[in-house]
Protein backbone atom coordinates (compact mmCIF):
# COMPACT_ATOMS: atom_id res chain seq x y z
CA UNK A 1 0.00 0.00 0.00
CA UNK A 2 1.46 3.35 -1.05
CA UNK A 3 0.85 6.28 1.31
CA UNK A 4 1.87 9.77 0.21
CA UNK A 5 1.21 13.23 1.59
CA UNK A 6 2.41 16.77 0.89
CA UNK A 7 6.08 17.07 1.91
CA UNK A 8 6.09 20.83 1.25
CA UNK A 9 3.50 21.40 3.97
CA UNK A 10 5.33 19.12 6.40
CA UNK A 11 8.66 20.79 5.63
CA UNK A 12 7.14 24.19 6.43
CA UNK A 13 5.77 22.89 9.73
CA UNK A 14 9.22 21.55 10.57
CA UNK A 15 10.86 24.92 9.83
CA UNK A 16 8.32 26.74 11.99
CA UNK A 17 8.90 24.36 14.89
CA UNK A 18 12.66 24.89 14.66
CA UNK A 19 12.18 28.66 14.77
CA UNK A 20 9.64 28.64 17.57
CA UNK A 21 11.15 26.11 19.98
CA UNK A 22 13.32 28.80 21.60
CA UNK A 23 10.22 30.73 22.66
CA UNK A 24 8.87 28.03 24.99
CA UNK A 25 9.73 26.48 28.35
CA UNK A 26 8.13 23.08 27.80
CA UNK A 27 6.92 20.95 24.90
CA UNK A 28 3.68 19.00 25.24
CA UNK A 29 3.73 16.10 22.79
CA UNK A 30 0.50 14.30 21.89
CA UNK A 31 0.52 10.69 20.74
CA UNK A 32 -2.39 8.32 20.08
CA UNK A 33 -2.89 5.89 22.99
CA UNK A 34 -3.95 3.24 20.46
CA UNK A 35 -0.55 3.47 18.73
CA UNK A 36 1.64 5.11 21.38
CA UNK A 37 4.88 4.49 19.48
CA UNK A 38 3.77 4.52 15.84
CA UNK A 39 2.13 7.94 16.33
CA UNK A 40 5.28 9.63 17.65
CA UNK A 41 7.27 11.60 15.10
CA UNK A 42 10.85 10.23 15.26
CA UNK A 43 12.18 13.62 14.08
CA UNK A 44 11.11 15.34 17.30
CA UNK A 45 14.04 14.12 19.38
CA UNK A 46 16.45 16.02 17.14
CA UNK A 47 14.18 19.03 16.58
CA UNK A 48 13.35 19.55 20.27
CA UNK A 49 16.81 18.86 21.65
CA UNK A 50 16.89 18.89 25.45
CA UNK A 51 13.73 20.97 25.85
CA UNK A 52 11.61 19.52 28.72
CA UNK A 53 8.82 17.38 27.29
CA UNK A 54 5.50 16.08 28.61
CA UNK A 55 4.11 13.15 26.61
CA UNK A 56 0.33 12.73 26.56
CA UNK A 57 -1.27 9.56 25.21
CA UNK A 58 -4.50 11.05 23.89
CA UNK A 59 -7.66 9.11 22.98
CA UNK A 60 -7.06 6.78 25.91
CA UNK A 61 -10.82 6.20 26.06
CA UNK A 62 -10.52 4.37 22.71
CA UNK A 63 -7.49 2.26 23.65
CA UNK A 64 -7.27 -1.10 25.41
CA UNK A 65 -6.73 -0.09 29.08
CA UNK A 66 -4.51 -3.08 29.83
CA UNK A 67 -2.15 -2.11 27.01
CA UNK A 68 -2.28 1.55 28.03
CA UNK A 69 -1.08 0.58 31.51
CA UNK A 70 1.79 -1.41 30.00
CA UNK A 71 2.81 1.44 27.73
CA UNK A 72 2.68 4.01 30.53
CA UNK A 73 4.98 1.86 32.66
CA UNK A 74 7.38 1.41 29.75
CA UNK A 75 7.42 5.03 28.58
CA UNK A 76 7.79 6.48 32.09
CA UNK A 77 11.26 4.98 32.25
CA UNK A 78 12.29 7.67 29.76
CA UNK A 79 10.18 10.65 30.86
CA UNK A 80 6.90 12.12 31.99
CA UNK A 81 3.81 10.61 30.39
CA UNK A 82 0.07 10.57 31.10
CA UNK A 83 -2.94 8.93 29.48
CA UNK A 84 -5.63 11.48 28.61
CA UNK A 85 -8.76 11.92 26.56
CA UNK A 86 -9.57 15.27 24.99
CA UNK A 87 -13.08 13.93 24.36
CA UNK A 88 -14.04 12.78 27.85
CA UNK A 89 -11.64 14.94 29.87
CA UNK A 90 -9.84 11.92 31.31
CA UNK A 91 -6.53 12.98 32.86
CA UNK A 92 -6.72 16.58 31.64
CA UNK A 93 -6.67 18.09 35.16
CA UNK A 94 -3.19 16.65 35.69
CA UNK A 95 -1.64 18.64 32.87
CA UNK A 96 -1.29 22.19 34.25
CA UNK A 97 0.05 21.10 37.69
CA UNK A 98 2.63 18.93 35.90
CA UNK A 99 3.67 21.81 33.66
CA UNK A 100 4.13 23.99 36.75
CA UNK A 101 6.31 21.33 38.39
CA UNK A 102 8.40 21.00 35.24
CA UNK A 103 9.41 24.67 35.19
CA UNK A 104 9.61 25.28 38.95
CA UNK A 105 13.37 24.73 39.20
CA UNK A 106 14.07 26.88 36.12
CA UNK A 107 11.95 29.74 37.41
CA UNK A 108 13.56 29.48 40.84
CA UNK A 109 17.01 29.87 39.24
CA UNK A 110 15.79 32.86 37.25
CA UNK A 111 14.31 34.44 40.37
CA UNK A 112 17.71 34.23 42.06
CA UNK A 113 19.08 36.33 39.20
CA UNK A 114 16.27 38.85 39.55
CA UNK A 115 14.33 37.55 36.54
CA UNK A 116 10.61 37.20 37.21
CA UNK A 117 8.83 35.05 34.65
CA UNK A 118 5.15 34.90 35.47
CA UNK A 119 3.88 32.89 32.49
CA UNK A 120 4.79 29.34 31.49
CA UNK A 121 5.12 29.06 27.72
CA UNK A 122 4.28 25.66 26.24
CA UNK A 123 4.38 24.32 22.67
CA UNK A 124 1.97 21.55 21.70
CA UNK A 125 3.12 19.17 18.96
CA UNK A 126 1.88 15.98 17.33
CA UNK A 127 0.87 14.28 14.11
CA UNK A 128 -2.24 15.36 12.13
CA UNK A 129 -5.64 14.53 13.66
CA UNK A 130 -4.12 13.70 17.04
CA UNK A 131 -6.57 15.92 18.93
CA UNK A 132 -4.56 19.08 19.70
CA UNK A 133 -7.52 21.41 19.14
CA UNK A 134 -9.83 19.22 21.20
CA UNK A 135 -7.34 19.17 24.05
CA UNK A 136 -7.01 22.95 23.95
CA UNK A 137 -10.80 23.20 24.13
CA UNK A 138 -10.77 20.94 27.20
CA UNK A 139 -8.09 23.04 28.87
CA UNK A 140 -9.82 26.34 28.14
CA UNK A 141 -13.39 25.20 28.67
CA UNK A 142 -14.06 25.82 25.00
CA UNK A 143 -13.00 29.47 25.08
CA UNK A 144 -9.82 29.76 23.09
CA UNK A 145 -8.39 33.18 23.96
CA UNK A 146 -5.63 34.29 21.61
CA UNK A 147 -2.75 36.11 23.24
CA UNK A 148 -1.52 38.98 21.07
CA UNK A 149 1.95 40.42 20.56
CA UNK A 150 3.64 37.05 20.85
CA UNK A 151 6.02 35.34 18.40
CA UNK A 152 4.13 32.85 16.29
CA UNK A 153 0.85 34.77 16.00
CA UNK A 154 1.86 36.34 12.71
CA UNK A 155 3.10 33.02 11.31
CA UNK A 156 -0.31 31.35 11.29
CA UNK A 157 0.05 29.66 14.67
CA UNK A 158 -1.55 31.07 17.78
CA UNK A 159 -0.84 31.51 21.45
CA UNK A 160 -3.73 30.42 23.64
CA UNK A 161 -4.03 31.07 27.37
CA UNK A 162 -5.09 27.77 28.94
CA UNK A 163 -4.53 28.85 32.55
CA UNK A 164 -3.78 32.06 34.40
CA UNK A 165 -0.09 31.12 34.34
CA UNK A 166 0.15 29.03 31.16
CA UNK A 167 0.21 30.10 27.53
CA UNK A 168 0.23 27.45 24.82
CA UNK A 169 1.54 27.70 21.25
CA UNK A 170 -0.43 25.50 18.89
CA UNK A 171 1.44 24.02 15.90
CA UNK A 172 0.36 22.23 12.69
CA UNK A 173 0.23 18.45 12.67
CA UNK A 174 3.48 17.09 11.29
CA UNK A 175 4.38 13.72 9.80
CA UNK A 176 7.86 12.65 8.75
CA UNK A 177 9.25 12.19 5.22
CA UNK A 178 9.34 8.39 5.09
CA UNK A 179 7.85 5.48 7.01
CA UNK A 180 10.68 3.03 7.60
CA UNK A 181 8.16 0.30 8.51
CA UNK A 182 5.11 -0.18 6.28
CA UNK A 183 2.93 -1.24 9.21
CA UNK A 184 3.57 2.13 10.92
CA UNK A 185 2.14 3.88 7.87
CA UNK A 186 -0.81 1.50 7.84
CA UNK A 187 -1.60 2.14 11.50
CA UNK A 188 -1.39 5.90 11.03
CA UNK A 189 -3.68 5.68 8.02
CA UNK A 190 -6.08 3.37 9.86
CA UNK A 191 -6.58 5.88 12.66
CA UNK A 192 -6.89 8.95 10.46
CA UNK A 193 -3.48 10.65 10.59
CA UNK A 194 -3.25 10.46 6.78
CA UNK A 195 -6.07 11.68 4.55
CA UNK A 196 -8.17 8.89 3.06
CA UNK A 197 -7.76 10.38 -0.43
CA UNK A 198 -4.07 9.48 -0.62
CA UNK A 199 -4.26 5.70 -0.17
CA UNK A 200 -6.36 2.71 -1.15
CA UNK A 201 -8.92 2.42 1.64
CA UNK A 202 -10.12 -1.03 0.50
CA UNK A 203 -6.60 -2.44 0.72
CA UNK A 204 -6.08 -0.72 4.08
CA UNK A 205 -9.39 -1.99 5.49
CA UNK A 206 -8.56 -5.54 4.44
CA UNK A 207 -5.19 -5.28 6.20
CA UNK A 208 -6.85 -3.98 9.40
CA UNK A 209 -9.47 -6.74 9.36
CA UNK A 210 -6.72 -9.36 9.03
CA UNK A 211 -4.76 -7.68 11.86
CA UNK A 212 -7.83 -7.69 14.12
CA UNK A 213 -8.50 -11.37 13.41
CA UNK A 214 -5.05 -12.17 14.76
CA UNK A 215 -4.69 -9.74 17.67
CA UNK A 216 -8.16 -8.49 18.65
CA UNK A 217 -10.86 -10.79 17.22
CA UNK A 218 -13.56 -9.52 19.59
CA UNK A 219 -13.49 -6.21 17.72
CA UNK A 220 -15.05 -7.94 14.70
CA UNK A 221 -18.04 -9.48 16.51
CA UNK A 222 -20.37 -6.73 15.27
CA UNK A 223 -19.65 -7.82 11.66
CA UNK A 224 -19.98 -11.57 12.09
CA UNK A 225 -22.74 -13.40 10.25
CA UNK A 226 -23.32 -17.02 11.32
CA UNK A 227 -20.00 -18.87 11.00
CA UNK A 228 -18.77 -16.94 7.97
CA UNK A 229 -15.33 -15.34 8.20
CA UNK A 230 -15.40 -11.56 8.34
CA UNK A 231 -14.14 -9.95 5.11
CA UNK A 232 -14.65 -6.55 3.54
CA UNK A 233 -17.24 -8.22 1.29
CA UNK A 234 -19.20 -9.80 4.17
CA UNK A 235 -18.89 -6.63 6.25
CA UNK A 236 -20.36 -4.58 3.39
CA UNK A 237 -23.25 -6.97 2.98
CA UNK A 238 -23.92 -6.84 6.73
CA UNK A 239 -23.93 -3.03 6.58
CA UNK A 240 -26.13 -2.87 3.48
CA UNK A 241 -23.46 -1.45 1.19
CA UNK A 242 -25.08 -2.90 -1.93
CA UNK A 243 -25.25 -1.80 -5.53
CA UNK A 244 -27.11 -3.01 -8.63
CA UNK A 245 -27.42 -6.76 -8.81
CA UNK A 246 -26.94 -7.23 -5.08
CA UNK A 247 -23.20 -6.78 -5.34
CA UNK A 248 -21.27 -5.21 -2.47
CA UNK A 249 -19.87 -1.70 -2.87
CA UNK A 250 -16.52 -2.47 -1.22
CA UNK A 251 -15.43 1.17 -1.42
CA UNK A 252 -18.42 2.23 0.67
CA UNK A 253 -17.92 -0.77 2.99
CA UNK A 254 -14.34 0.35 3.60
CA UNK A 255 -15.51 3.88 4.39
CA UNK A 256 -18.07 2.57 6.89
CA UNK A 257 -15.52 0.27 8.52
CA UNK A 258 -12.86 2.98 8.92
CA UNK A 259 -15.38 5.42 10.34
CA UNK A 260 -16.60 2.91 12.94
CA UNK A 261 -13.02 1.93 13.84
CA UNK A 262 -11.95 5.54 14.39
CA UNK A 263 -15.03 6.38 16.44
CA UNK A 264 -14.36 3.50 18.80
CA UNK A 265 -17.43 1.51 17.80
CA UNK A 266 -15.37 -1.68 17.57
CA UNK A 267 -14.46 -1.36 21.23
CA UNK A 268 -11.13 -0.41 22.83
CA UNK A 269 -8.22 -1.29 20.53
CA UNK A 270 -4.44 -0.87 20.83
CA UNK A 271 -2.46 -1.62 17.68
CA UNK A 272 1.10 -1.23 19.02
CA UNK A 273 1.82 -4.52 20.77
CA UNK A 274 5.63 -4.65 20.94
CA UNK A 275 7.31 -3.22 24.04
Amino acid sequence: MSIQWFPGHMAKARRLLTEQIEWVDVVMELADARIPVSSRNPMLDKLLGKKPRLLLLNKADLADPSWTAKWLAHLRVSGLVYAVSATTGLGVKQIVPELERMVFAKQARQAEKGIRQQMIKVMIVGIPNIGKSSLINQLTGGAQAKVGNKPGVTRGNQWVRIHERVELLDTPGMLWPKFEELDVGRKLAALGAVKDEVFDIEELSTWIIDWLKQYSPNALVRYQTSDLEVTLESLGRKRGCLIHGGRVDTQKAAQVFLRELRMGQLGPITMDHVI
